[in-house]
């Protein structure tokens, strides 16, 4: 019996045991668990932070980028200017060139001596004329001109008629280039350097005189990338290198693109692309170095190479002539730009651009 009450004590004695070494056990291990969810707690709290602090940084980073963006375009503004002066401009230039004017998009339209029936049906069609070209370039910022240069004999009779065009419309761009078909790239670096020294704009657009634009919805789509600090939009494209000498778009130095059948690299079709204010800059400041390829797009492209940059391919720079620009307006995605790729530009523009332009243009207040 004694025995009995023994056994039993001791059986007591362990369960109690037991009890507290659980109880101790699970103290421990709540502890342990409280401690690692707090832990956790403070790792996404500093978590949190690290995110945020990226945030912040990666805003004045992009502070910084526009900030040099803008010195840069000063740099290229004064360097424009001394250039003029250098080359017997006189006070009154440089004293306009150092008062840029500011604009949000400034237009060139690239022509020539031969094409006054081209300009004047673009003129009769998506460009403004006179006084509301004048609103235009006032109330939203869009400066649109034709960009030429001169012809090789000084005062020729080509030159006279441009300036009596000039007259009529006071809508050109003269160029210290002489003109030439074969001399498109080095008028283009002429272009952006001539344009950044007059207009401080943040975004410089190329356009043939054979395509149909519409400038509402070219300003509302560069509108879009206001944001960013370096970009070159248009309808991108990789052709090939041709170097059979009898094709139109030879390219001489075809050996410096690898072997025979290979590729340019990707770059905006010729017809109409855009660049934002920094790459204008670049573009005036390095002017002299930049090398000149036989084809003015893949010249554009190739100076862009190597550079931190953003490539943007946008379709709507490059839609058909009716019924392909028409369908898109009626669908409420009006074209930026018009053309026939067959032709590089509308075939017979100065026929059919009208009706192209009946078709598919955006609404008078579109702009």
């Amino acid at each position: 019996m004694l025995k009995s009450r023994e056994t039993s004590f001791a059986e007591k004695r362990t369960s109690s045991r037991w009890i507290f070494l659980l109880c101790l056990a699970s103290f421990l291990v709540g502890m342990l668990f409280t401690n690692r969810f707090v832990l956790h707690i403070q790792r996404l709290d500093r978590k949190s932070d690290i995110v945020g602090e990226i945030a912040r940084t990666h805003e004045a980073i992009e502070s910084l980028d526009k900030t040099i963006s803008t010195l840069q375009m000063e740099l290229a503004a004064t360097r424009s200017s001394q250039e003029l002066t250098n080359l017997g401009g006189s006070p009154a230039i440089a004293s306009f060139v150092q008062q840029r004017k500011k604009a949000f998009i400034v237009v060139g339209i690239n022509t020539a001596f031969s094409s006054r029936k081209r300009r004047d049906s673009v003129r009769e069609t998506w460009m403004p004329r006179g006084e509301d070209l004048r609103k235009l370039e006032r109330e939203k910022g869009i400066v649109v001109r034709f960009m030429i240069g001169h012809s090789s004999i000084s005062n020729s009779i080509l030159d006279r008629a441009i300036d009596s065009e000039e007259e009529q419309n006071n809508d050109f761009l003269r160029l210290d280039h002489v003109e030439g078909y074969h001399e498109l790239s080095g008028k283009t670096k002429i272009f952006f350097s001539t344009a950044v020294t007059h207009w401080d704009a943040e975004f410089y657009v190329k356009v043939d005189d054979d395509i149909h634009v519409n400038l509402g919805v070219l300003a509302a789509t560069l509108a879009r990338h206001r944001s960013k600090p370096r970009i070159y939009i248009g309808c991108m494209k990789s052709g090939p290198v041709l170097s059979n000498m009898k094709v139109k778009y030879h390219e001489p130095e075809y050996w410096k693109f690898g072997e025979e059948g290979n590729k340019y690299f990707r770059h905006a079709t010729g017809q109409i692309y855009a660049i934002s204010k920094d790459l204008a800059a670049y573009i005036s400041i390095n002017q002299p170095i930049l090398h000149k390829y036989a084809n003015e797009d893949v010249s554009l492209g190739s100076w862009f190479i190597g550079l931190d940059i953003e490539h943007i391919d946008d379709r709507n720079m490059c839609c058909g002539t009716p019924p392909d620009c028409e369908w898109k307006a009626q669908a409420g995605n009006v074209c930026i730009a018009s053309f026939d790729w067959n032709c590089s530009g509308i075939c017979k523009s100065v026929e059919r651009i009208k009706y192209v332009h009946k078709l598919c243009a955006e609404r008078d207040a579109a702009v």
